[in-house]
């Protein structure tokens, strides 16, 4: 049986379990949810009656894209080379 690491690693960086589409699915839907918020914070009217529950957004989607990317690290079976890598570099 895998090790925990090798399960979250195969659940994070595949797509081959449902556990991995479902773990792609929901990191699409929030990019899609962060990329709005920024788009709606740009609209001055929308920034001027939201602007504190957007602002809270932002900082809700960088907490968890920062936790995604630091387990993406911690179980990468080379973490300095995922880190420097293309992907590791867009995360």
């Amino acid at each position: 049986m895998p090790s925990k690491r090798e399960q979250i690693w195969r659940v994070i960086f595949l797509s081959d379990t449902p556990a991995g589409r479902r773990f792609d699915r929901i990191l699409l839907w929030l990019i899609t949810a962060n990329v709005l918020t920024v788009v709606v914070e740009s609209v001055e009217s929308c920034r001027a009656a939201y602007g504190p529950q957007l602002a809270l957004l932002e900082w809700m989607f960088t907490a968890i894209f920062t936790v995604e990317y630091f387990t993406r690290l911690a179980v990468a079976r080379r973490p300095w080379r995922y880190a420097t890598s293309f992907f590791g570099l867009i995360d």
